[in-house]
């Protein structure tokens, strides 16, 4: 199963909106074939690994981190292929989290003859695709919040001034991680301060699709997430108001923009996580800046956290600091987190976990 998940992995930031999946089939003891999911569209782990093995997988044992299918999706259902190569147990990780084909496929192999077992290492095999367990069971994008601030937690200077805070090889980690979403989120203060341009600039990467939230629609014509050159979409979110000029030049230069309600003056974010979950974006990496983040936590919408911290002191009662918003009244309302993990990148230090809403 631990060969599984590895092979799984593989497939990181190009199987949305589809799970992540390795398998590997074993036989009188040792390995004889495994396959992972590439892509959506593409054979599942399932079957790469019984093509593989061809014959040899008559009278074999399977191990596949997440329960098979046994309906028709984009390919077709991958217990009816384990029955027909002759597998004679199959080794589970976690049963499939989507509510309409639960235990689906443990029953119809059961009914086969072909003996199951479920839960092992399930809660690696879990962690593993918590992104799809998400999307799948809510119907709207996980979450990721990713900043990047001084020791004393500001991320720019008062004139606004943020480049560059971490060092080379965090921003490189931050390239890749945009590479495993489906897309990166940032306020339009961001992109009229920056001009980013929100790609993945690392061999081998995919760009993410780029959300830009824009109430008023003050983005430039000129800005570069409108005239770049990628295969990614770029997503203006405005409110309701917004001028139907403005919005039909944006998308003659390829941008496409989605309008929604208005809360307390900004984009209503909950609705906005729900038009883009349609839209089957599971994942979404909120880059910037403080306001959008003290959003983000506001509404408790936010999964998973990324904080990079550089040894540095900025300072000062008019620097920005990592999460604006208003202050909380009593330390009871502080956000806990959980499972905080730290991991060096150089002299710059990265914690990553959980936010604990509950």
């Amino acid at each position: 199963m631990k060969r599984a998940i590895r092979l799984a992995k593989r497939g990181q930031g190009r199987t949305s909106p589809n799970p992540l999946v390795g398998a590997v089939i074993v036989k009188d003891g040792r390995i004889i074939s495994e396959g992972y999911h590439k892509k959506a569209g593409m054979p599942h782990a399932e079957i790469e690994a019984l093509r593989a093995a061809g014959e040899g997988a008559k009278g074999a044992d399977l191990y596949v981190n997440l329960e098979p299918c046994n309906h028709f999706g984009r390919t077709p259902p991958c217990t009816k292929a384990i029955i027909e190569a002759g597998i004679s147990r199959v080794f589970v990780g976690m049963r499939d989290p989507n509510p309409h084909v639960k235990g689906g496929g443990i029953e119809c192999l059961n009914s086969h003859g072909i003996k199951v077992e479920v839960g092992i290492l399930e809660e690696e095999c879990r962690r593993l695709n918590e992104v799809f367990i998400k999307y799948i069971t809510k119907n709207i994008p996980f979450v990721i919040l990713k900043l990047a601030a001084s020791l004393d937690g500001k991320i720019a200077l008062a004139n606004g001034e943020s480049k560059w805070i971490t060092n080379e090889q965090s921003r490189r980690f931050v390239h890749r991680l945009r590479d495993r979403v489906d897309a990166v989120l940032v306020g339009i203060g961001t992109v009229l301060k920056d001009d980013p341009i929100l790609t993945a600039r690392l061999p081998g990467t995919k760009d993410p699709i780029r959300v830009i939230l824009d109430t008023h629609l003050r983005i430039p014509l000129t800005a570069r997430v409108l005239n770049l050159e990628s295969a990614a979409k770029t997503i203006i979110v405005t409110g309701p108001e917004a001028s139907v000029e403005k919005i039909k030049k944006i998308e003659k230069r390829g941008g496409y923009v989605i309008q929604t309600k208005i809360k307390n003056g900004l984009i209503d974010l909950n609705e906005l996580l729900l038009k883009l979950g349609k839209m089957e974006i599971t994942s979404i990496l909120v880059e910037g800046g403080s306001k959008v983040a003290a959003s983000f936590l506001k509404e408790k919408l936010v999964d998973k956290f990324y904080f990079f911290y550089a040894p540095k002191i900025i300072g000062g009662n008019h620097s920005i600091s990592m999460i604006g918003g208003n202050d909380i009244a009593s330390m009871k309302e502080a956000i806990p987190l959980r499972e905080v993990k730290l991991r060096r990148f150089g002299e710059d230090i990265l914690a990553t976990g959980y936010v604990n809403f509950s």
